[in-house]
């Protein structure tokens, strides 16, 4: 429980004359979800394509069990742990949910795909529709699909990004009660980028808050309410953004 599974040393990441990001430094154990809350704009997308390996950092390395993923040599094998969601990236629209899920399995080397993908159906109310095409699926299903396509491989580290948004209470509170078993059956680390306070409030062991492409508090949730003097999540991260 105490291994170090993600380490980032003063991660840069200047876009022209602006810092999308500026000296993070953290450390990600095993087995622990890390919320990581800030404003729009503040770099906590871009800081998780430069967890993915979408981004190239300016300077800083991002460490994925000690290896440094921008090495050439440890990319496949590190990006093989690690799998994401974002509502911002949408599956191949002409594709069904069966193929998509397929073409990912592949990518990944999934072994036994087709009884992978047959347990992530199930487990995830896609059967009625698996041969339909991802684009004509409400935001609720596609939300679905992109889970299981998230989990396809397994993931030792799932990085998520905003991964209820836009969903309806209880859509929305079915994603995070799989995610929240998965995390706790079967011990895997998340890093969870959201606006949502009782989504965090509820997965998250430790919180992050990113102001400016920095971080300027971390902790517990309840550590951080009581150093602010607030009565919840979202009041604390509201005296933060504003100060």
């Amino acid at each position: 429980m105490n291994e170090t599974i993600i380490e980032v040393n003063n991660l840069v990441k200047k876009f022209k004359h602006s810092f999308a990001v500026n000296n993070l430094n953290f450390k990600l154990k095993k087995g622990t979800i890390l919320g990581l809350l800030g404003p729009n704009g503040c770099g906590k997308t871009t800081t998780l394509g430069m967890l993915l390996g979408l981004i190239k950092p300016t300077s800083g390395t991002v460490l994925i069990d000690g290896k440094d993923i921008e090495n050439e040599k440890n990319r496949t094998s590190l990006l093989e742990k690690i799998n994401f969601i974002s509502p911002y990236i949408e599956l191949p629209k002409k594709l069904t949910v069966r193929e998509n899920l397929m073409v990912y399995g592949r990518m990944y080397g999934v072994k036994n795909l087709k009884d992978k993908i047959s347990d992530l159906m199930q487990n995830l109310n896609l059967s009625e529709f698996k041969n339909r095409k991802t684009g004509e699926l409400s935001s609720g299903q596609k939300n679905r699909v992109s889970l299981a396509k998230a989990l396809v491989n397994d993931p030792e580290i799932l990085l998520l990004d905003e991964p209820t948004a836009s969903l309806d209470p209880d859509v929305g509170d079915y994603i995070r009660t799989y995610i929240e078993d998965f995390a706790k059956k079967k011990n895997k680390t998340i890093l969870l980028a959201s606006h949502n306070m009782n989504e965090v409030e509820r997965l998250c062991n430790e919180v992050m808050m990113m102001k400016k492409g920095e971080i300027i508090d971390k902790g517990t949730i309840n550590s951080l309410i009581d150093k602010h003097g607030r009565k919840n999540l979202e009041e604390t991260f509201l005296k933060i953004v504003r100060e």
